[in-house]
Parts: C-alpha cells; structure tokens; sequence
C-alpha cells in the first residue's frame, strides 16, 4: 500500500476545507446532502487529510465558472488564510474549467469527490490487478480533464499527498495517456480471462460460491475474517480493504463453499472507477448466493441499501438469490431493531457474536440447499457420488447391489447449474 501524506513523516497531516453545493435538482431529487457532506468528512479521513473547516451553500444551478458563487469563493479564500488549508475538497464532480477557475482565484489544491475517492483506492490498492484498475480509472478521469488543471499538473499524484497514477508524468501529455489506458485495458483483459477460467472450473467442479456485497464500512471484511478465520484487514474506516479476497467456508451439514469479500460501495460511487473494476465486481455476478451486509446503526442504511441495489443492477446482478445481512445491531436501540427486516431473506447479528455466527451459517445452508432428492448411481461411479456431496447435501446414504442410493438435498437452481450429470440417475420426481 502506498504511504498517505501522514505517513511520509510530512511532519502534519495536509489541511483541507470541505464544500458541498446544493442546488435545486438535489433538493428536489431528495438526497440527504449533510449525510453526503459527513461522509465526505470520513473518507477525506481515509485519505490522511485534516479536515479543519466545511462549508455549504445553496444556490439554483452550479456557477458555471466557479461551480459556487463568487462571494463564496472569497470566502473559501479567506478561511484558507486563516486556517492554513492547502486543499479544497468539494463534494461534487468539477469540471477542468471549474478546477482551473478555482485554483487560480483561490491559491489551493482543487479535488472533488470523484478524485478523492479515486486517490483512497489508489492508497488501498495492493494487488497487480487493483493497481491497474486503479490506474485505468485515475488515467480515464483525468484524461478529459488536462486542460482544467493548472498547478495540479505539476503534482506526481494529482489527489491527496503524492499518490497517484505513477511517478511518471502521464498527466501531460494526451496521448502518451490514451496508449497507456489502452495497455492497461490490454492487461486486465488478461486478468479478466484468466479469472473466467477460474470461474469455469469452479462450475465444472461444482464448487458454490457466494459473495459479500454492501456498502463501505458496513462490516463486509470483519464478517469474512469471524467467519474463515481468514487473515484480512478489517478497520472502522470507508474503503478499508480493496482487493476481493476469497476463502473457504464450511457449513453445518459439512458442505465446503467459496466466500468471496467485494469493495465496498458508496454513493457516487466514480463510473470510471465501477468500469475499471468491473471484473473484480463481477465476483458477485458470478455468485450462487449474495449476502447484502448493511450496517443496521446507519441512520442512513435505507438509502445505503438503494445504493447497493443500483450498483448491483449496473454489473447485471439485480434479482441474483439475496441474504440481506443486518449487522452491527449490538449498536442499535431496541426501537431501531424492530424496524428491520426479518424472515428467511433477512438476518440481524452481530459479527462478534459466535451464535449469530452460527445462526448466519445455518440460514446461508438453508438458502442454498433445498428440496431433497433421491439418487439412484452405480457403485461404480465414484464420481458421480462425489458430485452429489459436493453440489448438495448428502441426508442419507446406502447400498444396493451393485447400487448406491442417496438422499441429496439439493437447490433446484444448483441441480441445474452443475448436477446435469446426476438427472438420469433420479429416482423421483
């Protein structure tokens, strides 16, 4: 991972005001824009920044010159002064002009939200292929961009302290910018076929695989870590772990399956960055099951789940089997508790507690396995009573002849997918 600005030993961390507009298509579209500006507090935390003053001004449409009104420009200039801030970070996507605009009127480092989030990723990055995912995404935004930014081009990193697309000076010039967008997509080609190929021997296999999706922070990599046992990162923090991890998961019957831990969504979530990483994201795509974690303590957890959902309907996963997941509410009231959802979509826990654990284990199983069938394979093939525990759960096993019959209880969608090869040997309907 790439040092922030604090961990440079820059002495202090860098100073930044914070600026949210709001105008009238935000306020008719009904999005909470303090929520928006909070978070924006917490994810220019993420990045290593001081946030020592925010600001937020209301007004019909964005200035087209300034993006806020010139008054309020003065203004951001003034509190700089008095508070030493380097850096402004506004909430919203800028245009080039705009970001010119303000850096020459304002003497500041300019970065919206889009960049923010952008640099973070780049911070959090530590696989090859999340590196070049980073990069895809950083070069894509900033290429359209190169004639707004003024200073910024003279910055290695062009975000938060000096991370950024590479030491190199790609930034000025356009098309050594677009070939390298063009060898980056090359190579994560590459890691896309060569994940694909994991993916179907994972099928042939039978192997099941279920992923972790949800909003940043709301406890995805803690939930993979008490559940495997698995040795991930897991912090009270936005974007805390980046690149998926997977790992094996027993369930109560003794069935293995794939757990797979995604990135974290967030609202605005960069489109650049959703494309960039649309292989790694597809991880869910590819999943038997989705367990939708949702931080049950988020005053804000409904429009969190919509977010989720819409990201999720962006890769094509909308409608795919959903164990929505309510964590954290041992930091709930009692009030709060009784308005979540409940029933066989839907479980409340606490990733610290082992009995939710257990409970989440045996609810994962239920959703997974279904009806039981019964199977009636020759003794002689070892093979195909191998797929049958590996798919579904073996309730009852015994021998007949040179016969082997066995109780599977089994997803009709799993009977489908991989267990072709025991229909002819069903013995019931």
């Amino acid at each position: 991972m790439r040092k922030t600005t604090y961990e440079t030993g820059a002495g202090e961390r860098e100073k930044a005001l914070l600026v949210s507009l709001v105008t009238d298509q935000v306020k008719r579209s009904g999005a909470d824009y303090e929520h928006s500006l909070q978070e924006l507090v917490s994810l220019a935390d993420t990045s290593g920044v001081e946030v020592v003053a925010t600001l937020m001004q209301q007004r019909d449409v964005p200035d087209s010159k300034w993006f806020v009104g010139k008054g309020k420009a003065q203004e951001l200039k003034a509190l700089a002064a008095e508070t030493g801030a380097s850096t402004a970070i506004f909430d919203q996507e800028l245009s080039g002009a705009q970001v010119r605009n303000l850096e020459e009127e304002l003497d500041l480092k300019i970065i919206d939200r889009t960049q923010l989030i952008l640099d973070i990723f780049a911070g959090r990055a530590k696989t090859r292929e999340g590196i070049l995912q980073v990069e895809l995404a950083q070069l894509s935004y900033l290429l359209p961009r190169l004639s707004g930014h003024g200073k910024n081009l003279s910055r290695l990193g062009g975000g938060i302290g000096t991370r950024g697309p590479g030491e190199t000076k790609l930034e000025t010039d356009r098309r050594h910018i677009r070939n390298r967008i063009t060898e980056l997509k090359r190579q994560l080609e590459a890691v896309t076929q060569h994940r694909n190929l994991h993916r179907e021997r994972r099928k042939k296999s039978g192997v099941v695989q279920v992923a972790i999706v949800g909003y940043t922070n709301a406890g995805k990599s803690t939930l993979l870590r008490q559940l495997t046992q698995a040795d991930v990162l897991a912090e009270d923090r936005l974007f805390a772990t980046l690149d998926p991890t997977s790992r094996t998961l027993g369930l109560p019957s003794g069935k293995e399956i794939i757990l797979t831990d995604t990135v974290g969504f967030i609202q605005n979530l960069p489109h650049d960055l959703v494309a960039a990483f649309r292989a790694t994201l597809e991880e869910a795509n590819e999943a038997d099951l989705l367990l939708h974690v949702m931080d049950a303590s988020s005053p804000m957890r409904e429009r969190q789940k919509q977010v989720v959902e819409e990201v999720l309907g962006q890769l094509g996963a909308a409608g795919k089997p959903t164990l929505l997941v309510w964590n954290k509410i041992d930091q709930c009231s009692a009030s709060s508790l009784s308005l979540l959802s409940g029933g066989a979509d839907a479980i409340r826990i606490s990733a610290f507690n082992e009995k939710d654990m257990t409970r989440l284990r045996e609810q994962v199983e239920d959703k997974l396995l279904g009806d039981t069938c019964r199977l009636r394979i020759p003794a002689s093939r070892g093979d195909l009573a191998s797929l049958a525990y590996r798919v579904g759960e073996v309730t009852g096993q015994e021998t007949e002849d040179e016969w082997l019959l066995l109780n599977v209880r089994l997803n009709p969608a799993d009977m489908q997918k991989w267990g072709s090869p025991l229909e002819p040997f069903r013995i019931d309907n």
